[in-house]
């Protein structure tokens, strides 16, 4: 089953557009939701989640009206960007109850909440006031609640704010492992390498509409106004340069102190060009990367570098 169908959904706040006829599935895995402030990220997954009606069109989530079908909806993990919760509460306290809200019976709860609190990495904190918490440990506190009713659809909404790289990289590999268990997962993040980290599927969404889907690299491929630009570090740069310099899909040729930069319109035959030069040439290769073999670079030209640079979504 098609976890998320979308058929030219609109979204909107008096005068203020949120999310424009939007036509989009998703099929399932991991799937990073990509765009600038403002894109339309949070309403296309309050959407989804149930937590609004659409102005126009439609949207089915798991083979129902995630907001008009209970049932739907305790299938739906959500995780919202900003949070609101009972300090005052263990984190075990505060699973148990979001458990229960959630449709876990009151009996079965309690062990839910610690299941999921474990999967997040929280068994030795599970006991402690949610008041003295880090960052770190609000999100993981917050997922697990996600987690607990044991959802198929888990929609997480920067669910990497704040915290620090050794519990980024740890949550990434647990949010992998559920997509490996079956769970389908849509992560927002404003930090594009960490929707790389976890997932080449993307969605980009820009002034409420989707520009692309699909996975990076094949997006990637199909900007093709942009010429492919493939770095070369080598200890005679100006040679290689110059073998290739004639070939009918080279764009343009920047020269570095150690290395030649080369813009193509068709990366594949590049890629062969160069190989044999260097190998030909008996050339001293040090590296060949491509600065637009990137999550960066596909945001930056799909939104036209009006993203922050690339640098954040």
């Amino acid at each position: 089953m098609t976890a998320v169908r979308a058929e030219r959904l609109s979204k909107w706040y008096g005068h203020v557009l949120g999310v424009s006829d939007v036509t989009w599935t998703l099929p399932g895995g991991v799937v990073g939701l990509l765009g600038p402030n403002g894109a339309g990220k949070s309403t296309l997954m309050k959407l989804m989640a149930g937590l609004l009606r659409p102005s126009r069109g439609a949207i089915e989530v798991l083979g129902g009206d995630p907001f008009a079908d209970p049932w739907v909806r305790r299938r739906i993990g959500y995780s919202p960007e900003h949070e609101s919760t009972y300090d005052e509460l263990t984190a075990r306290e505060l699973v148990t109850a979001l458990a229960h809200l959630a449709g876990v019976p009151r009996a079965q709860a309690p062990a839910a909440a610690v299941r999921a609190l474990e999967a997040m990495g929280m068994s030795e904190a599970m006991d402690r006031k949610v008041r003295g918490f880090s960052k770190g440990m609000r999100q993981r506190t917050k997922l697990a609640a996600t987690l607990a009713h044991d959802p198929d659809l888990l929609v997480l909404d920067e669910p990497l704010t704040g915290v620090d790289p050794v519990a980024r990289i740890d949550i990434i590999e647990r949010l992998k492992g559920l997509a490996a268990a079956g769970k389908t997962v849509l992560v927002s993040s404003h930090v594009l390498y960490e929707i790389e980290a976890l997932t080449e599927d993307i969605v980009v969404i820009y002034r409420g509409q989707v520009l692309a889907e699909g996975n990076i690299y094949e997006i990637r491929r199909l900007i093709d106004r942009h010429p492919h630009r493939i770095r070369v570090e080598c200890d005679r740069p100006r040679e290689v340069a110059a073998a290739v310099a004639g070939a009918d899909h080279v764009a343009r040729l920047v020269m570095e102190r150690r290395a030649v930069i080369v813009e193509t319109r068709d990366p594949d035959r590049c890629y062969d060009d160069l190989a044999a030069a260097i190998v030909e040439r008996g050339v001293e290769l040090r590296a060949m990367t491509s600065p637009d073999n990137n999550l960066g670079a596909v945001f930056e030209y799909l939104t036209g570098g009006r993203g922050g640079g690339g640098g954040e979504a």
